[in-house]
């Protein structure tokens, strides 16, 4: 699976393949730029006030990416543990303090759902960060499913990817995405991907809900969360304008997208002196983003009772 993070920048998992649930760790250099942008109607998050471009703070010292719901959003815990450990954080006259920001998906019905992430897990995810991290059925990615309109039984398995380009200036934008999505993954052609499964075949959930049947128990459900890093110089107000030309990303990819049911949440952090024309940073934003979407359903590995997309095309030929 092709993805390279950009200098200085690393990943983590923490994967519980028991429950089915885990965590990631985007660490980025330290003085990093962050700023992220919310869409989904049904997000769960942390520190995101501090990524508005009016906040005080230029960024965080990680972003974590969690299972769990809102339970997971205990790792944080940990990864602000470990930071302090390694004395990163916001300069203050009595310590250093390690901000983290924070988001969920929800993975509660896929494995078991007394077991969350939590700061344990958070502080092991940091620990076995790298410049190659694994991909696909890991970390946040390990309990994600996609196509929840027919309920669980009837959805593929997703995951998290990592895609990454590089412009003619020598700036890389990476993105890495978890695919928890309400609806379907679209191919670059714009073929179902990965969806829900019924009688031998993949539906459409706009489809689906144009027929009058409702959505199954999917209230705060499901979430596409992604981090975009990049090595380009960036302000904050640049970094947010990514963040946000990064959900036309997300909506490329899945569909429909930013659902009262979705969480949709992306990030950006900036962090190098690579000159870079912020538009073109954030018009590959967008590009990457779909490309790691779809990668990350296309190298999941499948779940007890929940089939990959390769699985689905198989029993379906």
């Amino acid at each position: 699976m092709t993805g390279v993070l950009p200098t200085g920048f690393s990943v983590g998992h923490y994967t519980d393949r028991v429950a089915w649930t885990g965590c990631t760790v985007v660490l980025p250099p330290e003085g990093s730029i962050a700023s992220s942008e919310v869409r989904g109607g049904g997000p769960g998050t942390r520190e995101s006030d501090l990524l508005s471009p009016a906040a005080a703070v230029s960024g965080v010292d990680a972003v974590l990416l969690t299972g769990g719901s809102a339970f997971g959003l205990a790792a944080a815990d940990g990864v602000v543990g470990w930071l302090a450990e390694q004395g990163r954080g916001f300069r203050t006259r009595a310590a250093a303090v390690p901000l983290v920001a924070a988001a969920v998906v929800y993975d509660l019905a896929l494995g078991r759902s007394d077991v969350r992430p939590d700061a344990t897990a958070g502080h092991a995810a940091c620990g076995s960060a790298s410049a190659e991290p694994e991909q696909g059925s890991v970390g946040a990615g390990t309990g994600c499913t996609v196509g929840k309109i027919l309920g669980p039984s009837s959805s593929t398995k997703g995951g998290l990817a990592i895609a990454s380009t590089q412009l003619a200036g020598g700036a890389t934008v990476a993105s890495l995405a978890v695919t928890n999505a309400f609806g379907e993954v679209l191919a670059e052609n714009g073929a179902v991907l990965a969806s829900a499964w019924k009688d031998g075949a993949y539906v459409r959930t706009v489809d689906v809900l144009r027929s009058g049947v409702t959505h199954h128990r999917a209230w705060r459900e499901s979430t596409t969360l992604v981090c975009l890093m990049t090595d380009a110089r960036l302000t904050k107000t640049e970094a947010w304008l990514v963040a946000r030309a990064s959900h036309a990303g997300i909506a490329r990819a899945v569909d429909p997208a930013a659902t009262s049911v979705d969480g949709d949440t992306a990030y950006c952090l900036a962090a190098g002196d690579q000159p870079a024309d912020p538009l073109a940073v954030a018009a590959v934003a967008a590009d990457v983003t779909a490309q790691a979407i779809r990668a990350a359903v296309r190298c999941a590995s499948p779940a007890p009772a929940c089939p990959t997309a390769a699985d689905r095309v198989d029993a379906g030929s």
